[in-house]
């Protein structure tokens, strides 16, 4: 229902710039982690002056405990495509690349099947709406490496090389994939996009805190009723997404903590149960908003525990590019499992503060610069727990 009505609008009564302003006006910001303000993004591609410009979709999904993008390409693909296009004509580029991880069988076959329907209909190809406007959308498909949902380790990827994050600057948008100037935004980020141009900037604005406007995508999971996803406009309380759209906890189960933003994330504990979930709210709290991942964590299950299991992901998904990562994240290894085992010292834990503080300096990509969050913020909410178990 109202299907590309967006995209002839931009195509026949709106100029590329128009687009970019009015995007950037609606404040849409990347629902991919990182949180960039996606019009300005389209702002460094847009003035190049080249014919070989490229959107390429982030639909990689690495995080763990996040499905939203799944559930978008599964659900609505041509929302993606038309916020594709959307983009494609902001920045005055005529091709498309979906990176899509090769589990998404499902979402490889419906968008497949979408843009065969686009072509049929003539809303992708030549001459779009008499427009003289070429774009074509092609599927890319990922193996699921952690770190190609980085930007640069994605192209990498892409161009069909080891996925390992490439030093910035240049960043892709002035030299991307195939060192063509190159837009790489997330699935959910482009999803927003037909409604912003279709119904304006301030129908947007109307959703969500004046930092973070519009709605998010949340996916709730553990120690929960009902896990599963809502979209619900940005800034609603981690209590209410727990209580209203989760169900509340599981039965005879408490709430001890939701480790936010996936993997990469933050654990919380219950005095921050009240916070609101947008990107400003949560920054005060030195906490991110990340994919939109809530795992929610009963009285009963260990932090410790949870902790080790986060930290053996880093391990193994390190791509060896840098040695701060690459030989920080097994040493943090070797340092948590001397704690859940009964060996470990304060010295230990010491340690790993200051190795994953070094990481934050020193690594070369997000990967190894993002785990002193959930080390940290595990130390200080739940210390008790990592204390009882070190040897006296």
């Amino acid at each position: 229902v109202g299907g590309y009505e967006a995209w002839e609008k931009a195509l026949t009564r709106m100029k590329p710039e128009e687009v970019i302003d009015e995007v950037k006006k609606s404040g849409l910001r990347g629902r991919g982690g990182a949180g960039f303000p996606t019009g300005l993004k389209w702002t460094f591609t847009a003035p190049l002056e080249s014919d070989n410009k490229l959107i390429v979709v982030n639909a990689d999904e690495g995080e763990p405990g996040t499905f939203k993008d799944r559930l978008i390409m599964e659900g609505d693909p041509h929302k993606l495509l038309e916020g594709i296009m959307l983009a494609a004509y902001a920045v005055g580029a005529h091709m498309a690349y979906i990176y899509i991880r090769g589990e998404y069988k499902l979402c490889i076959d419906r968008i497949r099947k979408a843009i065969k329907q686009c072509h049929e209909y003539g809303l992708l190809g030549k001459d779009i709406f008499g427009s003289g406007f070429v774009m074509d959308v092609d599927i890319k498909i990922g193996a699921g490496a952690y770190v190609c949902g980085e930007e640069t380790a994605l192209i990498e990827s892409m161009e069909g090389n080891r996925g390992t994050p490439r030093t910035k600057p240049p960043f892709p948008g002035v030299k991307g994939a195939w060192q063509r100037p190159t837009v790489v935004n997330n699935v959910e980020t482009l999803a927003n996009v037909p409604f912003i141009i279709q119904n304006g900037a301030e129908a947007y604005r109307k959703h969500g805190p004046s930092e973070s406007t519009g709605t998010k995508v949340y996916t709730i999971m553990g120690d929960v009723a009902y896990p599963g996803l809502c979209e619900v406009d940005m800034g609603v309380t981690l209590r209410d997404i727990i209580d209203k759209f989760g169900g509340g906890m599981k039965q005879g189960k408490k709430f001890k903590a939701a480790l936010v933003g996936g993997a990469a994330g933050v654990f919380l504990s219950e005095k921050l149960l009240d916070v609101n979930m947008d990107f400003a709210s949560l920054n005060e709290y030195a906490a991110v908003l990340g994919s939109g991942a809530i795992l929610v964590i009963g009285d009963e299950f260990s932090m410790v525990e949870m902790l080790f299991s986060v930290i053996r992901f880093f391990r193994h998904e390190s791509c060896g590019k840098c040695a701060p990562c690459s030989k920080g994240t097994q040493e943090l290894f070797l340092l948590i499992n001397k704690i859940r085992n009964g060996i470990g010292t304060q010295d230990d834990m010491d340690k790993m503060m200051i190795l994953a503080q070094t990481m934050k300096f020193t690594s070369f990509c997000a990967l190894g610069q993002s785990l002193i969050m959930p080390i940290k913020s595990a130390f200080e909410n739940f210390e008790s727990e990592f204390k009882a178990l070190l040897k006296s």
